[in-house]
């Protein structure tokens, strides 16, 4: 690694978000990669692109005890750290699991800031933290709604954690940003809506099974326009805590992703919709959030909602190789 560049960590490098944003970050920055791999070894594949890169390390570690960073906190010096290691999936409800993988581990990162001098640290929030806010307006929610009423132990856990990330920037003057994304699509995706519709379909091609109905709504981003948005907030954004709604333009309905899958894959696939207004209990069907403070600084996404889906089918179908 070359000793006159800045020096980042990114946990949960080996994840989707993760991948995306090492091969970026190694452009112009040493970049030490994190990941316990909890979603399973073969994610190291997202690596591919920069495991050989002389400005990149990697580390197999759990991130849920400040200890285990004595070995790379012995060979390396971080100036920022992008924490994108907490669990990355709405869909499990599991307190213990939150609790553990995103609060814990953002707490111990904080810590680690405070002894170590470390005077930036960026966040992977999310979107879900506004809870069904549907219910409350029908405008957009901007950074300010309140109050905040998550309805997931996911989202509770990464509010909890901009409430300690907002507590440590203040006490012990770590410049923070927190990201609040909203679905994230594309390629090297290990969960989500698209690659679920694809397996399902590459199952039993005469029928797809939805959860839910037609009403659920909400916005898509394309990961490479998200990784913009983060880092274009990083360098931007100038206040001691900043927090950013980050998303396309429009939103996208479930029933729309089903049809431009089958279409993309080019079968004849029925949709069966199980019912009901969400997919699952702690699924918030309906999230418009307000983007004027983004664009206000300087930021406008590449494609609309509509678009990334139908780019990200494409991606994801091209990249496991289906024809």
């Amino acid at each position: 690694m070359k000793e006159n560049l800045y020096t980042c960590l990114v946990t949960g490098a080996a994840g989707f978000i993760g991948s995306h944003l090492c091969e970026r970050l190694v452009e112009k920055y040493n970049v030490v990669g994190l990941d316990n791999l909890s979603i399973g070894m073969e994610y190291l594949k997202n690596l591919k692109n920069v495991k050989e890169h002389p400005n990149f390390k990697f580390y197999y570690y759990g991130v849920h005890y400040l200890r285990q960073f004595h070995h790379i906190i012995r060979e390396n010096k971080f100036d920022v750290i992008f924490h994108l290691a907490p669990n990355s999936d709405i869909s499990v409800s599991d307190p213990n699991i939150e609790q553990r993988d995103t609060l814990q581990t953002t707490i111990e990162l904080l810590e680690y800031c405070r002894l170590n001098d470390v005077k930036q640290f960026l966040f992977a929030s999310s979107g879900s933290i506004y809870g069904e806010a549907y219910k409350k307006t029908d405008q957009p929610i901007n950074e300010e709604f309140g109050a905040l009423m998550p309805i997931s132990h996911y989202a509770a856990a990464k509010l909890a954690s901009e409430a300690f990330i907002s507590s440590y920037s203040f006490n012990y003057d770590i410049n923070s940003w927190i990201f609040r994304f909203p679905n994230i699509i594309g390629e090297h995706a290990t969960h989500g809506v698209i690659l679920d519709f694809i397996n399902k379909i590459k199952a039993n091609p005469d029928e797809l099974e939805v959860l839910g109905d037609v009403s659920q709504t909400k916005p898509y981003l394309y990961v490479k326009d998200l990784i913009d948005a983060m880092l274009f907030i990083w360098e931007n954004a100038k206040e001691p805590l900043n927090y950013y709604n980050i998303a396309g333009i429009g939103t996208t309905s479930v029933a729309e992703i089903a049809r431009m899958v089958i279409a993309e894959m080019g079968t004849k696939t029925k949709i069966r919709y199980t019912g009901g207004d969400r997919g699952w209990k702690s699924d918030s069907p309906k999230y418009t959030p307000d983007t004027k403070k983004l664009a206000d600084l300087g930021w406008i996404p590449n494609m609309t909602s509509n678009e990334a889906v139908r780019y990200s089918i494409q991606q994801i179908l091209k990249e496991i190789g289906y024809a």
